[in-house]
Formats: C-alpha cells, structure tokens, sequence
C-alpha cells in the first residue's frame, strides 16, 4: 500500500564494506517497492554504481545535490553522495574510511529528520569496530541517534510479527550491563515502551518485564537485582496505571509474549531481547528507535561480513524496515522542526 508522505524517505547507505549497499540496491530495485514505498540514499555513490554492476541491479545511480531534487522513479535510484570511497574497498575488512563515510551518512540523514525534509530514516547496518577505527564515539546507530536529536528519552525497540521487545542497556559489555541498572531506567524504559506502542495504536498495553537473574533471581537466592532494582519500578509503573508484570523469568517470558499474554518485553541486556526476535527470523524483524522525534528504523541483522560481496544477501528485513518506516511515518505526528 503506498502511503503519501510530506516529505521522502532516506536510507543511510550502511558500511560499504558489508552487505548495506547490496541489500539497499536490492530493495529499490524492484520497481513495485520504489512504487509502494520509495526511498532515496544518502551514501557513496560510487559504491553504489561499483556494486549495482557487481549483483547485477537494473539501476540507474542518479546523484542530487538537495532533497528537492529526489524524484522517485522506477529504474533509477536518486543518491545524495557524503562521501567519495575508493572503488577497490574490499569486501568484509574493517575499514576506517568505511566508518567514516557511515557516520557521515547518518549524520546527514539525522540533520534532515530534524529539519523534516524527510519523513523517516531508515539505516543500512554499520560496524562498530569500523566506527572505532574511524575515531567515532558512538559504538552504534541508538547513541548516535539520541545525541544528535538531543533524546534522553530513548530505547531500542525489536519488532516482528509475533513478538515485541524494548532493551533497558544496550552496547556495552554484560556486567556492564548490571552495574548500569537502576530503578528509575527501568522505569523509564517501562514508561517508554508503554507510550510507544500506545503510538502503535494500541491503548492499553500489556508490558511484561524479563528478570535480570535465572528464575528473576528465585527470591535473591540467585541475585538481588531482580528484588531490589526491577519489582520496586514495576510496582511504581503500576501504581501509575500502566499494566505491568514482572519481573518475570528470561527463559519462559518471550514465549508467553510471543503466544500473545503481553504486548512487548522489557529486556535487560542486548542478547536477552535480541535472540528470541533473531530466532524468529531476521527477515521479519525491524529495528526501531523509541522516543526520537522522528521515525527510525533498521532492518535487524548486521554487517554480514563473512558474506559481503557475493552477492547472496537477502534484502527481506531491508524491505521490512523500508515498509515500516513509511507505515510508521504516515500516521506520526511529528514535532515541529528541530534545529
């Protein structure tokens, strides 16, 4: 269904030495997609002509220079260029260069969100060790995302057709992860996931909240966390008329979410809320940013660099992020340009 937007759509190119600009080529290359849901993309336009060639996309690469100049078009796809790569970058290294021109992206296509030239943003896969090589100090899309709207209000948010999961931490190492629980972030968390699907169109949602330890802790026989830090900001979340439940076991509430008993996961760390989306299929599965003022999403696999280059890449989730952000777009109101 083809939703009709003030303003396009943009995707950020991704790390051109993983599969990005493949899955990106790809999705708008079929021409009932640039039909029903089209995109321009904000990258290397070098990378895009080299890789169009390589996997064999019927696309005319079309370089603009503002956003008034995007015309969608089946068999051409319009490229605002950040960057200027060399032609030879390998396939599957970390590259700093290739960092960089991510980072460049992104943060063009942030600045557009914010001054609504576009309707949404949706980002290619980038690779954190690429982004470190490159000096940059975000190790991921969510950072980077909140410091350049200004959010504190933030989280990532997983998403498929059978379940949905929202993280309290994110990019950082598992015991990092503990020492950064506290009861007002997962109340915050709790809060956000409630306000956003309540955006989804859903008025009252039914939010379950994974412990932290094995069993959530089986009474502080195995760790206090889920006792001392999670029941008081569920019972906080509650006492504010939010339908809360929890702490809840890791290892059982995925599957009752997903049989339909809740509405979306609070999660604590990255791996707990990612596998059993990943599990599911990561064709099905997007990558949204809660609380920007404005519609992010991403598809939700990363940089593929074991298989960069070979043309195998399977642009489903591509597709599913693209559709979700005009979906998404289209019935968001969003605030006033921000500067």
């Amino acid at each position: 269904m083809k939703h009709h937007l003030k303003a396009p759509v943009a995707i950020s190119m991704g790390d051109a030495a993983g599969i990005g600009p493949e899955i990106v080529l790809k999705t708008l290359a079929d021409p009932q997609t640039m039909s029903d849901y089209p995109a321009f993309v904000i990258g290397d336009a070098g990378i895009l002509i080299r890789d169009a060639a390589r996997f064999g996309c019927c696309l005319t690469i079309r370089t603009i220079d503002k956003i008034s100049d995007h015309q969608p078009q089946a068999g051409v796809l319009d490229v605002l260029a950040v960057s200027e790569l060399p032609q030879h970058l390998p396939y599957g290294q970390v590259s700093a260069a290739a960092g960089s021109a991510a980072y460049h992206a992104i943060h063009t296509g942030i600045g557009l969100a914010m001054q609504r030239q576009i309707s949404a943003l949706c980002t290619a896969p980038i690779h954190k060790e690429a982004l470190s090589a490159a000096n940059v100090p975000f190790p991921g899309h969510t950072e980077m995302l909140a410091e350049f709207s200004k959010t504190t209000d933030y989280g990532m948010l997983l998403v498929n057709p059978k379940l949905r999961t929202i993280l309290v931490t994110v990019h950082c190492s598992l015991a990092d992860a503990v020492k950064r629980l506290s009861v007002p972030l997962e109340l915050r968390i709790i809060r956000l996931a409630h306000r956003t699907l309540q955006k989804f169109g859903i008025d009252k949602p039914r939010i379950a909240v994974a412990g932290l330890n094995p069993h959530a802790g089986e009474g502080g026989l195995f760790g206090r966390e889920d006792i001392d830090i999670i029941t008081p900001a569920v019972v906080r979340a509650r006492a504010e008329g939010l339908d809360v439940t929890g702490p809840l076991p890791g290892d059982t509430v995925f599957m009752h979410a997903m049989r339909g008993r809740y509405d979306i996961v609070v999660a604590q760390y990255h791996d707990q809320g990612l596998i059993p989306v990943k599990l599911l299929g990561v064709e099905d599965g997007v990558n949204i940013t809660a609380g920007l003022p404005f519609v992010r999403t991403s598809p939700d696999h990363g940089t593929a660099f074991d298989i960069a280059g070979q043309g195998i890449a399977d642009p489903a989730s591509m597709l599913t992020a693209l559709r979700t952000a005009h979906e998404l777009a289209s019935h968001t109101t969003l605030p006033k340009e921000t500067s």
